[in-house]
Order: C-alpha cells, then structure tokens, then sequence
C-alpha cells in the first residue's frame, strides 16, 4: 500500500514542475475561449461598421465593374486602378481583420498569458506515431471532446432554432419589402442573430474554462516520491547539507581558536566554559574572540596556556559572558564594572612580570548582575 501510495500522483504541482511544464510549452487552453472572442469580436464589428462596409465594398464592386476605353488600351493605367481598388478594399475590410487579430492575440490572456516555447516547435517523430493518435481518440479526454462537442452543437443549433423561430415574422415581412429596405432589414436581422448565437457560447465557455484548467493541473501532480526527490534538488540532500554545515563549523572553529592567543584574558568556569576577551587601543569596549563549553572550552583554555594567555577563574562571570555575549562582538554594557576588575587585574600581572614586585592578587567576587548569571547552560 505505501508503494501505491508513493506512485499515485496525489500531490498539487509545485511552482517548478508548472515552470517546466510552461517551458515545454505545456500551458492551459481553451479553443472555446479563441472561438467565442473571434466570434463576438466578427459580429460586434458586423454590427457597428456593417453598413459603412456595405456601402464601401459596393462602391468598390461598381468601381471594378465600370469599364473605361481609355483604361482597356493602356495596362499601366489597368495596373494603377486594379491597385487603388485593393487599396480601397484593404481599408474597408482592415478594421475587421485588425479586430480579429488582437482578438485571437488576446484570448491567451484569460488563462494566463503569452507562452512561447522553443521546445513545442522541436521535430518529434512520435508525434506522427498513429497508434498514439488513435490513442487519445479512444481515450477518455477524446469521449469528453465529443461529448462537449456534441453538447456546444446541440446549444448553438436550439438558440439558432430559438432566434429564427421568434423572428419568423420578420423574415416573413422581407418578401413584401423593396429591394433595398429588404436587404437593410436581412442585414439588420443577420447581424441580430448572429450576436444572439455567439452570446450563447458563453455557457459553454463557462463549462469548458474551469474544466480545462482542472484537467491541465490534474495532468501535472506529483507523487510523494517527485515531490521528496525535487525538494532534495532544490534544497540539496539533508545528508549533504549537514556534512557542509558540520565543515562550516568547523572552519568558524578554526578561526576562531587561531584569534585566542591573541586574547588578553581567558575567563572560566574553571572547567565547563572559557571565554577569551582582548581590548586593545581604539575599542570602545572589550570584545570576544573565542567562547566554547565542554572540550571546546578545555581548547581554548590549553591554547592559551601554551601562548601565555592569562587565565582567571570566575564562574558567575564566565557564564553570564557565554550566554549573553555574542562571538566578535563587544560585551554587554551591564557587564562593563565586572569586565573592566578582569582586565584591572591583567594589566597588574602584565606589570608584575616585567618588573617583578608584589604577585598581584586575582579578583574575587566580582560584582556581576544576579539577572546576567543563568543558572543552567545547555546542561552545565
């Protein structure tokens, strides 16, 4: 059962599978969207320029049909008007052709937007393959095409009944009309008809949007087992990424442990922390360098010893420096009082060994806020 679990695509797309998908020119469509918009673009210019059209395409049609001697004998004057009368005829029908265009241009727009992909447009012999043809024919997506197919006929075909039923008395008064009134008043009643009709395909536009997008998503889920092998190669293996963590500490270790012989104090717990402090001219307050517990700790405090870095002994003070003092950073201000008798003391043992004298006392119970000192670091 977790076998077929794995292998059923039960997982939402996630945001780089869609982006392939969109490279490989795999986009969601609706050829019902492109039609209705070439449709209802056809008959909206139909309805507002037809009659401008009319008169200009029979202007044109009488213009060519005119015949002119002087025209018959000379075939450059024949070839000047054969090219004004298609000039005349590209600017009356262009409005419409233009509409179509941005029509057919925009209906990407409403499923998402323009996609251009050079993979589409790579040869695949497959693609001539007729058993995977026949295939998606007898498949179920091809049973849905026809049934929506047939559904969008029988809609189309009772609205068309619907409208030519209800303007019957308008086609009938055609037959006693003249010529001219007749033809205005067809012109009029196909032009009406043809935007009820194309109207109508907005259910099945309805219908087939959301279905198309369903369809387009559902093609594109994932199983568990996608899903876990992208997320390791967008994020990297957890195995990897924690061997490259544990190097990285590592490093910021070895950084670290290389600036605690220049350190002017190290402050312990004795045993469970060390924390190395250096002041030097121009800060406006000691820094650490190095901090650790446990065997980092005895580190830092055996390093030291071997470069003769001073040691001191305060386990308040230690504490609250490794809990609440940043590496490379200077000390908190309200442990500048306890800090600076640490530093005092360093100063005086650095004295004492040059000029010999007095071995300088080590400060005891330094003064360090009950609030600074935890009682519990990770287990010490």
């Amino acid at each position: 059962m977790a076998e077929e679990s794995d292998v059923e695509k039960t997982e939402p797309a996630s945001s780089r599978r869609l982006e392939q998908a969109r490279q490989e020119g795999q986009v969601p469509r609706s050829r019902e969207i492109g039609a209705f918009l070439a449709l209802m673009v056809a008959a909206s210019t139909f309805w507002m320029l037809g009659g401008w059209m009319m008169q200009r395409t029979s202007a044109i049609v009488k213009r060519g049909l005119t015949f002119d001697a002087e025209v018959l004998r000379d075939p450059q004057l024949m070839l000047t008007r054969f090219s004004d009368i298609s000039f005349d005829a590209l600017v009356s029908f262009g409005p419409f052709v233009l509409a179509l265009v941005v029509a057919a241009l925009s209906s990407p727009f409403f499923l998402g937007s323009w996609n251009f992909s050079g993979k589409a447009l790579t040869p695949d012999i497959m693609r001539l393959n007729p058993l995977k043809g026949l295939t998606r024919i007898i498949s179920w997506s091809g049973l849905l095409e026809l049934v929506k197919s047939v559904a969008k006929a029988s809609l189309i075909g009772s609205v068309a009944g619907y409208v030519l039923w209800s303007e019957r008395g308008e086609i009938l008064a055609l037959l006693g009309q003249t010529v001219e009134a007749g033809l205005a008043g067809a012109g009029h009643l196909i032009n009406y008809s043809f935007l009820i009709i194309v109207l109508s395909m907005l259910i099945i536009v309805a219908v087939d949007v959301p279905f198309q997008l369903w369809q387009y998503y559902d093609k594109l889920k994932m199983s568990k087992e996608e899903v876990k092998r992208e997320s390791k190669e967008m994020e990297g293996n957890p195995e990897v990424k924690g061997r490259i963590r544990s190097l990285q500490r590592e490093a910021a270790r070895r950084r670290m442990m290389s600036a605690v012989p220049a350190a002017d104090v190290i402050v312990t717990n004795p045993t469970h922390f060390a924390v190395a402090l250096a002041y030097k001219s121009g800060m406006s307050a000691p820094k650490v360098v190095a901090k650790g517990m446990g065997e980092i700790a005895h580190k830092i405090r055996s390093t030291g010893a071997e470069h003769g870095v001073p040691l001191l002994e305060a386990p308040p003070l230690a504490r609250a420096l490794f809990r609440h003092a940043e590496l490379d950073q200077e000390i908190p201000a309200t442990l500048y009082a306890a800090v600076a008798e640490v530093l005092a003391y360093v100063y005086q043992l650095s004295e004492w060994r040059q000029q010999g004298g007095n071995y300088p006392r080590p400060p005891r119970d330094i003064p360090v806020p009950s609030n600074m000192v935890p009682e519990w670091v990770d287990g010490y």
